[in-house]
């Protein structure tokens, strides 16, 4: 084989794999990257607010735990609770008496 025809071989086989890789998703997805516009502004905007849905999203769960415990704590029927407040002798509870 002469080197002409190698390089020709190649070339044959080279086109093909070629055009199996740029149609590929991951260079379209590199296009995309190299290609996108975004400001620096635009995308510290967008880390702001993720970290701002991430504050509020840890404090939900926190109150859900909060409010888990105290569902299992009466439950359980755990003493450590408080009792809730009786109303005093004579007066209907809810009413301050007055009318």
């Amino acid at each position: 084989m002469t080197f002409a025809f190698m390089v020709v071989l190649g070339l044959i086989v080279l086109i093909p794999v070629l055009a199996i890789v740029i149609d590929s998703p991951l260079s379209e997805a590199l296009a995309r990257r190299i290609g996108s516009t975004e400001s620096g502004t635009n995308q510290s905007a967008r880390i702001d607010a993720l970290e701002q849905e991430i504050q509020y999203l840890t404090q939900a769960v926190e109150g859900i735990r909060e409010e888990t415990a105290f569902v299992r704590a009466l439950v359980e029927g755990d003493e450590a609770l408080p009792a809730l407040p009786t109303g005093e002798a004579g007066r209907p509870a809810g009413n301050d008496g007055e009318r």
